[in-house]
């Protein structure tokens, strides 16, 4: 049976996060019924993770299993022509043998998006930030969250995920393309249920001095979620990339995937939680 695989966009507002819920509208739900009607036939869609209800993606990887003859072009033009505007698939090709989009993933990329300044286009998915805060004061801060450590202090309590150890790549705040706006870029070769909104607000009461430059460390150390700050709204949240070992290219059959994705040598291994 053939795997195919997905890059997929979609503006996570008014949607309840990725993954299928009884009664409530999903991204995966969405792909499902759009594939069903285009292959009339239902597949399952498996996503390199799960993001949480309002919260965006620039490059979430998925993949389906299909026996039978498929165009991918014909069929990524088929999918779009189905979904809602909401959702876009940027990339369907054929993924070599053994490709999972979620335990091939080697590291993801989120970016909270927010501004010091009012933004009237992006109001929906960028969070304005007055007073500004101390951008350089956040950025000595995040420089703790880098490299392995149990993130239990900056995972939901409710969470049962029961390996909390993540290894993390790159944590900055980075200025954006317009005047005034500002990332927090963070790569990780995996994250928790609500850790990256869980930093971001605890980096903020940094940047407003209501904390310590170095108060990460003492989380990280005593692992307590309720001596971190507060979850940032999820609205400014975005999957922005996932990166897969070289053996996994992004256009396998030649098609492009888009700017979402990448691959790089690095060594492969299950990751998961949601965001």
């Amino acid at each position: 049976m053939a795997v195919y695989r997905l890059t997929v966009e979609y503006d996570g507002g008014g949607w309840h996060g990725w993954q299928t819920q009884s009664g409530m509208p999903t991204i995966q739900e969405a792909l499902e019924d759009a594939l069903a009607t285009a292959l009339r036939t239902r597949v399952g869609v498996v996503g390199s993770g799960r993001t949480d209800a309002g919260v965006h993606a620039a490059g979430q990887v998925a993949h389906f299993s299909f026996e039978g003859a498929i165009d991918p072009r014909r069929l990524q033009a088929q999918l779009n022509g189905i979904l809602p505007r909401s959702v876009a698939v940027h990339g369907l090709v054929s993924a070599p043998e053994g490709f999972h989009a979620r335990y091939s993933a080697v590291r993801r990329t989120y970016r909270y998006r927010t501004s010091v300044q009012p933004r009237a286009l992006e109001r929906h998915s960028r969070l304005h930030l007055l007073p500004a805060p101390d951008f350089e004061a956040m950025n000595r801060a995040a420089e703790h969250l880098l490299g392995e450590h149990d993130f239990s202090a900056f995972c939901r309590v409710a969470s049962e995920t029961e390996n909390r150890r993540c290894r993390v790549s790159h944590a900055a705040w980075e200025k954006a393309s317009l005047e005034g706006d500002w990332d927090f870029v963070v790569t990780a070769d995996r994250f928790l249920h609500g850790m990256v909104r869980t930093i971001v607000g605890t980096l903020l009461e940094i940047g407003r001095n209501k904390r310590e430059s170095g108060d990460p460390i003492r989380l990280l150390q005593e692992g307590d979620r309720t001596k971190a700050g507060p979850a940032a709204p999820a609205k400014a949240l975005v999957l922005w990339a996932v990166e897969y070992p070289t053996e996994f290219p992004a256009d396998a059959d030649g098609v492009s995937s888009g700017a979402g994705t990448r691959s790089e040598t690095v060594s492969a291994e299950p990751v998961g939680g949601d965001v």
